[in-house]
């Protein structure tokens, strides 16, 4: 900083340079963000006091981009809709294999079951949310017959492999991992919830119209690539899809060692109506729901959850 020298004029200081439209609109764009997130914490706030007195619990969640999406996803709205208290590890992209396999992933899990277990707390329950990044994205295609080859549109042996064994596998090893560490850190055995999404809408439709951390589309492009134009083709053959997956899971709560694992099966609770575009009142793109279906989603949770 320059320095005023005894009986001299001040510096002058520097004038800053007019601001280009670039740098007005940058800045514009800013403060709307802020005012966004800043209304949204309001009307959260809100929410939270009407709820105050329902005492949901405390929950734990380990997940994918359902229990960690921009602005709202089933944990907010578990919070502010009803009440719960939500410890969370879950992170947006993560695949089923990487919440079993990655030992960093297991080790977040563990600091915060030990921090709970230090305040003498135990979870009503744990959420798991996984397989979506496993099946959807730039493999997806693979699951596909083309269209021209006058085969079932679902290749049946590799979905049997990617369902049946990979991430049947995968689910199971999470739900022991995550069995084990509570009964070491917490010394109980906590009820898991699972769940199997509900049926997207392959419309080409990413976040933001494909933008910032969640671009997309994850669906549209691989069956376009396989030749599959029709919405509703595209659209009844992800019902066969995530009915299989939800069988898989099913399959999975009560087995063996996990007798205190639930599958809550979300199908229908979202529109996949594709007259008059009503599915996209429930879907914000083609695999996140809309804030009124992720509000949705967290009643069905509620809902298992009330009868644990």
């Amino acid at each position: 900083m320059a320095k005023r020298k005894a009986g001299g004029k001040p510096p002058r200081r520097r004038r800053a340079a007019p601001a280009s439209k670039e740098w007005t609109a940058a800045l514009r764009n800013g403060r709307e963000q802020a005012r966004l997130v800043l209304e949204r914490r309001r009307r959260r706030a809100a929410a939270r006091s009407i709820t105050a007195g329902l005492g949901g619990g405390l929950l734990m969640a380990e997940g994918d981009s359902w229990f960690d999406y921009p602005f709202v996803d089933v944990l907010g709205e578990l919070e502010d809709s009803f009440g719960y208290t939500v410890e969370s590890v879950a992170h947006k992209g993560d695949t089923i294999e990487e919440m079993v396999y990655d030992p960093n992933q297991l080790e977040k899990l563990a600091r915060k079951l030990q921090k709970l277990a230090d305040q003498e707390l135990v979870p009503r329950a744990i959420l798991l949310s996984g397989g979506g990044n496993d099946i959807a994205g730039e493999e997806f295609s693979v699951l596909l017959n083309h269209k021209r080859s006058g085969l079932p549109a679902l290749n049946a042996g590799v979905v049997a492999g990617l369902l049946g064994e990979r991430i049947r596998t995968a689910v199971i090893g999470l739900a022991g991992a995550v069995t084990h560490l509570c009964r070491e850190s917490l010394g109980a055995t906590v009820p898991i919830l699972l769940h199997g999404y509900d049926y997207p809408v392959p419309d080409g439709r990413g976040y933001l119209g494909g933008f910032w951390v969640l671009p997309g589309p994850w669906l549209e492009p691989g069956f376009r690539r396989k030749g599959y134009d029709d919405l509703r083709e595209r659209r009844d053959v992800m019902v066969t899809l995530i009915d299989a997956f939800n069988g898989v899971l099913a399959g999975i709560a009560g087995g063996p060692g996990l007798e205190h694992v639930r599958h809550v099966d979300l199908r229908r609770t979202l529109s996949c109506e594709l007259a008059g575009s009503e599915y996209k009142k429930w879907w914000g793109n083609e695999l996140h729901p809309t804030e009124k279906g992720f509000r949705t989603v967290a009643e069905r949770f509620h809902r298992v959850l009330s009868k644990l």
